[in-house]
């Protein structure tokens, strides 16, 4: 078992396939209705048709073969907690380049629809590893079929810091998932 602690500074930071799956899917399935007001049905069955890719165990057997050093699922809360988590589990900072972060186009137009963001949205189906080599890593997962990218890096501080372009800004504490702010309001 790979623990959520394990990563030390200096490390590559992965995400594997996309980030925000589980919520797309359900919003897709439940919210269909009103998706349908602006999206057409392909659009919709393409969206819940990415519930296809929720399992993580194929990612999570070739992690564990790779030696990585920590793994979380990107659940509740999304990247943003799962990112949270995982420096606070191990004790190290972050540097993570959200432009890098993987995401579909369809979760990125039904999160606007909703006015959720997809940093913070159920994403089941997604794993964020820790790895000394992030591109020997992803390599393995794409060889075995996934996908995986290089997001960031763990660093030597307490800082978890979020960069975007020229912007550098401090990730916040975990916050409450996007799907359950929705169903609170609704």
């Amino acid at each position: 078992m790979i623990k959520t602690g394990g990563a030390r500074p200096g490390m590559d930071i992965v995400v594997s396939k996309w980030i925000g799956i589980e919520g797309t899917v359900i919003l897709a399935k439940e919210r269909e209705r009103e998706l349908l007001g602006r999206y057409a049905t392909t659009f919709i069955d393409r969206s819940k048709d990415l519930d296809a890719y929720i399992s993580v165990l194929s990612e999570a057997a070739v992690a564990a073969k790779s030696g990585v050093a920590a793994m979380h699922d990107l659940s509740e809360g999304g990247v943003f907690g799962a990112l949270w988590e995982l420096g606070q589990c191990s004790g190290v900072g972050l540097e993570i380049d959200l432009k890098k972060i993987p995401i579909r186009q369809e979760t990125i137009e039904i999160c606007e629809f909703f006015d959720l963001n997809p940093y913070k949205l159920l994403s089941g189906g997604s794993l964020l590893l820790a790895a000394a080599d992030g591109n020997a890593l992803g390599h393995a997962i794409r060889q075995a079929g996934g996908e995986a990218v290089i997001i960031g890096r763990t660093i030597d501080s307490n800082d978890r810091v979020l960069i975007n372009g020229e912007e550098r800004r401090f990730l916040e504490t975990t916050q409450t998932d996007e799907l359950w702010n929705m169903v609170k309001c609704n």
